[in-house]
């Protein structure tokens, strides 16, 4: 009997999902714990294992590689082999995919002929004619002549590729402009990018400087769809209002070289913030909070999800218990879910139960700057970065180094007074390490 495979839902948040990769063919036996394909979510690039009871013979693949589809919808069919599962196929949705592989097959063979008498009695006397009035520029004519050939490829227009061809396309400086499409509608997909020779360069780059218009339109990745939607909802829902306060950075700098010089990880001034942000919080236990609709969630734990830019936006990976956590033991973790992310390595269990989160550009030159609530947190923290500022101490102006830090709360659960308390405990502890270790 068929056993229907549909689109899993790896998230919480996930409502569809791209099918990046293929690891098992039509035909191909399927075992209990094989990897199947390759999924990428609202947040990462995820493994599709088969699970207990789906063994058998791959007998349909109902989304293609690159295409995108909604949570439950038909991924795949196992079965015994030769069953007929036409039956299975024409009573949904997946009789459409299941007809694709069947109609691309026919057209291909009958569209290759049709294009190669055509085009060869095209070309061969309109090139003699052009090459026989002139002597010594003919040469020239019939070299040049094959490279500008490809150039109707490049797009003037939409370009329309799916995620992952993007990225490998970045990855490989291929501009998309230069590659056909073989998927729906003729989106590059990856194979097209895995299998495009570059020999259009110095066309593309001919265009480009002549001052050619053109643009690419790129699909919205899962992630940016979730990125938009979670967004828009927390700005418009949630009653935004901010507290700035500027911090004096000096003895924090100097207790980040004593520590570098003697600890075996750097610790940085982001470590410096969580640390802090995390023992400030439970001492004002309303900031680690959650508006939950009828009523409001204070939390005993402090679990700092810290915002990590991606290619495609970003993702908050969480460090738990992070007040009861060293410098070195925040950084490590820091740098590891950093580069998971980077990498589309995040699990679910990386990036939920963050009860506040931070925001640092301060690595990316932004002095100052406002972040829009993580629902359904309370607040967000966003940090710019250290600047190099005239300060007054003891009633002279002497060089400092300042940072401005930035509470965005939501004040369904926060009041002004409490978001300022919190921000002026957090500021003495960066003001004074020290006091960190108490």
């Amino acid at each position: 009997m068929a056993i229907v495979i549909n689109m899993p839902r790896l998230s919480d948040t996930m409502t569809e999902g791209v099918v990046a990769k293929w690891h098992a063919n039509v035909g191909d036996t399927v075992k209990e714990g094989m990897l199947l394909a390759e999924i990428e979510t609202d947040k990462a690039t995820m493994d599709f294992e088969a699970l207990p009871g789906q063994e058998g013979v791959l007998l349909h693949i109902g989304i293609g590689e690159g295409q995108t589809a909604p949570v439950d919808s038909l991924l795949c069919v196992l079965g015994a082999a030769g069953e007929d599962i036409s039956a299975l196929l024409q009573g949904g949705a997946p009789a459409a995919p299941a007809a694709a592989p069947v109609a691309a097959p026919a057209a291909a063979p009958v569209a290759a002929p049709a294009a190669a008498p055509v085009a060869a009695p095209a070309v061969v006397p309109v090139a003699a004619p052009a090459a026989a009035p002139v002597a010594v520029p003919a040469p020239a004519a019939v070299v040049s002549a094959p490279a500008p050939a490809p150039a109707p490829v490049l797009s003037s227009g939409r370009v329309v590729a799916s995620p992952l061809a993007k990225r490998l396309a970045e990855e490989k400086g291929i501009d998309l402009r230069a590659v056909a499409g073989s998927g729906d509608g003729g989106r590059i997909v990856k194979r097209d990018v895995d299998s495009f020779v570059p020999e259009t360069s110095a066309a593309v780059a001919a265009s480009i400087f002549a001052g050619a218009e053109g643009y690419v339109d790129t699909p919205n990745t899962q992630m940016r769809k979730t990125i938009a939607r979670r967004l828009s909802e927390s700005k418009f829902t949630a009653p935004h209002f901010y507290l700035k306060v500027t911090v004096d950075m000096s003895a924090a700098m100097a207790a980040r070289a004593q520590l570098n010089a003697v600890a075996d990880a750097k610790v940085s001034f982001n470590d410096l913030v969580v640390k802090a942000a995390a023992l400030s919080l439970k001492k004002h236990p309303a900031i680690n909070s959650a508006w939950m609709g009828d009523f409001i969630r204070t939390y005993h734990h402090v679990h700092v999800g810290v915002a990590v830019a991606v290619e495609d936006g970003l993702l908050v990976p969480v460090v738990r218990h992070a007040d009861a956590k060293s410098l070195q033991a925040i950084g490590a973790e820091v740098k590891s879910f950093a580069q998971k992310a980077k990498d589309k390595k995040l699990q679910p269990s990386d990036w939920e139960g963050n009860t506040f989160t931070i925001s640092n550009l301060g690595m990316f030159g932004i002095d100052e700057f406002t972040a829009i609530i993580n629902s359904p947190d309370a607040c967000i923290l966003a940090v710019g970065g250290i600047q190099e500022v005239p300060v007054v101490k003891n009633g002279q102006v002497v060089p400092g180094h300042t940072m401005k830090l930035t509470l965005s709360c939501d004040h369904r659960a926060v009041d002004g007074a409490t978001g300022a308390a919190f921000l002026q405990t957090l500021k003495q502890y960066l003001e004074a390490p020290v006091t960190m270790l108490l």
